[in-house]
């Protein structure tokens, strides 16, 4: 029987996914060097400034991940390596944890409208239902073991510490309103941060899980080639 993660469909659902994800982080950018603002009506800092914060938001970071661990797939669907199996676990759990964080917490706080809203739902609705879709449907599978778990939670860890801890300590600026320091003092923030870790493991758990149950599908599944 055919792999299906080397089947067209899959070839171009990556591509889709690829398209849509550069579309949105290149919108994204455009806002930020026009000087777009989000969850804030402050005056906007300089341009330097507005970069570096870009690339310190979560969801930026996610889309990141998102893109570079669809490429390899567009070219070949069932690609595989140590490193870009981090990157792809990383990717799934940190675009499923943007979406799921941002509809239930953060969409209630926005009021955008004309482009930011584009780049808004693109970024956090659209590439998520792509990746995880895809995922799901096209793999590749398996793909996820105790070691790739485990080297998944670095990123994330790397985050909270390096963007929420040290660079908000030095410039007073803050990501999201449930990482604000200021507002919510340390041990709130560190108790959120520490949810958002368990949110993100739960999700490497369980799609570990499924990753191994779809191979032994794969495994019990007869081959029908003559």
């Amino acid at each position: 029987m055919r792999d299906v993660a080397d089947s067209r469909p899959a070839r171009w659902w990556h591509a889709l996914t690829a398209v849509v994800c550069a579309g949105a982080l290149i919108l994204q950018l455009v806002l930020v060097v026009q000087g777009a603002q989000v969850l804030t009506t402050a005056e906007p800092p300089g341009l330097p400034t507005r970069l570096l914060r870009f690339v310190s938001y979560f969801t930026i970071q996610s889309n990141l991940l998102v893109l570079a661990s669809v490429l390899p797939l567009v070219r070949r669907p069932s690609y595989d390596g140590p490193r870009w199996r981090v990157v792809r676990l990383d990717a799934l759990i940190g675009i499923t944890g943007t979406g799921l964080i941002h509809w239930f917490f953060l969409r209630p706080l926005l009021h955008l409208t004309g482009g930011p809203y584009v780049a808004d739902k693109l970024l956090h609705v659209v590439v998520p239902l792509l990746a995880v879709v895809g995922w799901a449907a096209f793999g590749p599978r398996p793909r996820i073991d105790r070691r790739t778990v485990a080297l998944s939670l670095v990123w994330p860890l790397a985050w909270g510490l390096l963007v929420v801890i040290l660079l908000g300590a030095v410039t007073d600026w803050y990501p999201y309103p449930f990482v604000d320091v200021g507002v919510h003092g340390y041990p709130r923030v560190l108790l959120n941060i520490a949810g958002v870790g368990a949110l993100l493991l739960s999700l490497a758990a369980g799609l570990a899980v499924i990753d191994r149950r779809g191979r032994r599908s794969a495994d019990s599944t007869p081959d029908l080639r003559s």
